[in-house]
């Protein structure tokens, strides 16, 4: 059995709250795709996990450049402008909506441009910001939990990320699909996406899978999987991909979705969680660049150490 640094998280229990904490971070995430040049693959459009909960990083916008925040240990969202001005309000029950006025009144005290795109991509029958006036439930006992979660998920994926000399994503959350990811890349042009993703953009898609890619990555639950749950899949799949033998027993080929699921539970109770999830990312990426020809003796190395360089 784990300790409290995986936590249990089911979906079901924080539903409400996770939708709601979903759509907080879409209005983050469009201030910044909003501002940021664009970098391959959406990379400049992410959250990243911190110690404290979800940050957008400098946003070159305002004063010198604007930060914006999810606490949630604290339970707050946040801002800080290069000029030393700061600003916060406190997360609880509230509409969408409300949050995407109080961010607007914070991002113009901040200095910051308080205009983007208002409608949430990826997820179903979407409503604009301003018009999401529903009350939203904030289970914050839930929310740290989550929070504690990803941190650790994130640790185990920044290691995974460090075993690959090829061009590799950061370790970072799409706000989007809600997702946290890690990509990695054979180098090689993929063919064409042919698009159709709900909710996102042919051109955005079709950029984001325009080289050969094996990723993998966590959801809180929702959209067909209704518990926490890590991923990995491979664009394009190669042929024989859905029958690898991926490790451990507990994951498993999910045809709907194209992907390889392992559930977060599994992990949570294992012996050593990081353990198996890194035997999750390491064999279903085995999958992928093996069977689709990948040029693994020149794009793979060993795990880095803390405080080595690695051996050349």
């Amino acid at each position: 059995m784990s300790d409290d640094n995986w936590p249990e998280i089911p979906y079901a229990s924080w539903r409400e709250t996770c939708a709601a904490l979903h759509l907080y971070c879409q209005v983050l995430g469009k201030y910044r795709l909003a501002h940021a040049p664009w970098v391959n693959h959406s990379w400049h459009a992410t959250l990243y996990p911190e110690t404290r909960g979800l940050t957008t990083g400098p946003v070159p916008d305002g004063p010198g450049g604007i930060t914006l925040g999810l606490d949630l240990t604290g339970h707050a969202a946040w801002g800080q402008a290069a000029d030393g001005r700061e600003a916060r309000f406190a997360l609880g029950p509230m509409s969408v909506a409300a949050f995407h006025a109080r961010l607007l009144e914070m991002l113009r005290y901040l200095g910051g441009t308080a205009q983007f795109h208002g409608i949430p991509n990826e997820v179903p029958d979407p409503v604009r910001f301003t018009e999401d006036t529903a009350p939203r439930p904030y289970d914050a006992a839930a929310v740290a939990r989550f929070h504690r979660a990803l941190l650790s998920v994130s640790h185990v994926f920044r290691q995974f990320r460090t075993g690959f000399l090829g061009k590799v994503s950061p370790v970072h959350l799409f706000w989007g699909s809600f997702d946290l990811a890690v990509t990695r890349f054979s180098g090689r042009a993929a063919p064409p996406h042919p698009g159709g993703v709900p909710g996102l953009p042919d051109p955005v898609t079709r950029e984001a899978y325009s080289h050969q890619v094996s990723s993998a990555g966590f959801w809180p639950g929702g959209g067909g999987v209704e518990e926490p749950a890590f991923y990995s899949y491979a664009y394009p799949a190669p042929e024989g991909f859905a029958a690898a033998a991926v490790r451990p027993a507990t994951a498993r080929f999910d045809t709907g979705l194209g992907e390889f699921l392992l559930p977060y539970e599994a992990v949570r109770q294992a012996a050593d969680p990081a353990a198996l999830l890194l035997e999750f990312l390491e064999s279903s990426y085995a999958a992928a660049a093996d069977l689709g020809r990948w040029d693994r003796a020149a794009l793979d190395c060993a795990m880095g150490r803390p405080g080595r360089p690695r051996p050349v």
